[in-house]
């Protein structure tokens, strides 16, 4: 099997004969949806991938599709000529490395279509592209814009820079509009959406698909597409690992399943982990580690946000959407960014429910945020293995004795006076631990610090700061808490834990089986 790791090239992916997961029903349907298109996916999702397949469709090269859906639907395969700009090898550019960028897209389609090149500004030269183009070959022209916010993303919080970019930009772009006339199709793909920055402000045209159901798996892989189309995969991973179909199917949808792009979208799984894992044959953090954002960590420590604070949000779409360099909550950022999805949608309030989608980010977010409360970060993931297995075995003992040891690593700050700092700090160990933790849950008589649930126990945690663990564990049966939880069907444990101010750690717990 050869999986397309990192290759975005449509035509080398047919020609060297790699998976290909067919899309092109899809991408038919949004060639004739309208003639100014825009969407918005997190990196790696296979936006330049689909931008490549739009080449190679409108340049009428119908031999690369044989045997694809689209085979069935297009009967012309007229040849019309395309200009692809990505912009993605613009990234960490300033302007004037932007400027020869924008120079050598463009010398390109001069040369190769016998037009002057003029010493004009680049939105004027094209203008004139385009329009020579157009009279030269007697088609109208294609506009792919691969990732058109690239130059933008890693510097959306230095303002000054970002508006000579986004000036630089917004010039560049202004003829399509213009040159209406001239131009069959336009095309374009980035994280952040086009009206945030300000950029296609004269593009008033453009239709943003990105939330559109009928779009909705357009990148990604669905489950109907794993069932289907790499029913093969799904069985030589299984042989590697040991395990049955079934069982690969359900630990492959617990760690890249869970993405939601519109309000009724099928679950997409992460491309770029589902094929790394199926070419690697073990389930790994591939996506996460690929290269998560600086800017992300600093902007959650930036924002103050506690690691419970990203899961299980409620929004409207315009509040997730807002530009994310101009902010006010961490949401907008988490969102376009992949790192929550939409998880539910209530048509009636126009509220959505933003969650982390998978094991692989939750994660990959917790591993990075530990850093916020323990020194030695590399001993930390130690002594996460540890008490995973002290979970699994029930043994709550030792799992705070060891948990003991452990939060001797936790910096001195402020914060460890209250208890919301522990409270976070067990959300991120419990999440790293890959298990179901929540916080502050309701009751009918009040709320209950931290819910835990395993496969096999549910465990009813209240914290307390210089009490006592007793009366930590008073509060659970004084407030009837293990009665909201009677529905789980699973045993469940009692936990008080009080925690000293004075040693920063924890003083003593208390532990009762229901």
């Amino acid at each position: 099997m050869k999986y397309p790791i990192g290759i975005q090239t449509f035509e080398k992916i047919r020609k060297d004969n790699f998976i290909y997961v067919d899309k092109t029903e899809l991408i038919y349907k949004l060639a004739h949806e309208s003639q100014y298109l825009f969407l918005s996916r997190p990196r790696r999702f296979g936006k330049s991938l689909l931008t490549s397949t739009l080449e190679s469709y409108f340049k009428g090269e119908k031999e690369l599709f044989k045997g694809l859906a689209i085979e069935k639907l297009e009967t012309e395969w007229i040849q019309r000529p395309v200009l692809h700009f990505d912009m993605s090898l613009a990234k960490h550019a300033d302007v004037e490395r932007l400027n020869e960028l924008l120079d050598l897209f463009l010398t390109r389609y001069e040369q190769q279509y016998g037009i002057e090149k003029s010493t004009k500004s680049p939105n004027t030269r094209l203008a004139n592209l385009i329009i020579e183009v157009q009279q030269k070959t007697g088609q109208q022209v294609v506009v792919l814009i691969d990732e058109y916010d690239a130059p933008l993303l890693d510097v959306a919080y230095n303002q000054e820079v970002f508006e000579e970019l986004r000036y630089t930009m917004r010039n560049f772009y202004s003829p399509l509009k213009a040159c209406d006339p001239y131009l069959h199709f336009v095309f374009l793909t980035g994280i952040t959406k086009f009206s945030q920055l300000s950029i296609f402000s004269e593009l008033n045209n453009l239709n943003n698909v990105s939330m559109d159901d009928a779009f909705a798996a357009i990148c990604g892989i669905t489950q109907e597409e794993i069932d289907t189309a790499l029913t093969e995969e799904v069985a030589l991973l299984g042989e590697k690992m040991g395990k049955t179909p079934q069982e690969v199917k359900q630990a492959l949808k617990e760690n890249y399943d869970g993405y939601h792009f519109s309000p009724n979208s099928p679950d997409i799984y992460n491309p770029f982990s589902l094929l790394t894992c199926f070419s690697k044959k073990t389930i790994g953090a591939y996506w996460f580690a690929s290269g998560t954002p600086t800017y992300l960590i600093e902007m959650l420590n930036k924002f103050n946000v506690s690691p419970e604070e990203i899961d299980n949000q409620e929004a409207t779409a315009d509040y997730f959407d807002a530009p994310m360099h101009t902010m006010t909550s961490i949401m907008p950022l988490l969102y376009q960014s992949g790192y929550i999805t939409i998880k539910d949608y209530e048509p009636i309030t126009g509220l959505y429910t933003l969650s982390i989608p998978n094991n692989e980010v939750r994660i990959g977010l917790m591993k990075n945020l530990l850093n916020n409360y323990v020194k030695q970060p590399q001993i930390a993931s130690t002594t996460v293995a540890k008490l995973y297995t002290k979970l699994l075995k029930d043994d709550l003992d030792e799992f705070f004795n060891l948990l003991k040891t452990f939060l001797g690593t936790v910096p001195y700050t402020e914060n460890t006076q209250y208890e919301g700092h522990y409270q976070s700090l067990f959300y991120v160990i419990f999440s790293l631990l890959g298990q179901y933790v929540d916080i502050e849950i309701r009751t009918p008589q009040g709320r209950v610090d931290m819910v835990l649930r395993t496969t096999t126990r549910l465990y009813l945690i209240e914290f307390k700061i210089d009490a006592s663990s007793e009366k930590a564990l008073q509060q659970i049966d004084l407030k009837q808490y293990p009665e909201r939880f009677a529905l789980a069907g699973l045993p469940i444990t009692k936990v008080g834990v009080n925690f000293s101010s004075k040693t920063k750690n924890i003083e003593s717990w208390e532990i009762t089986n229901k």
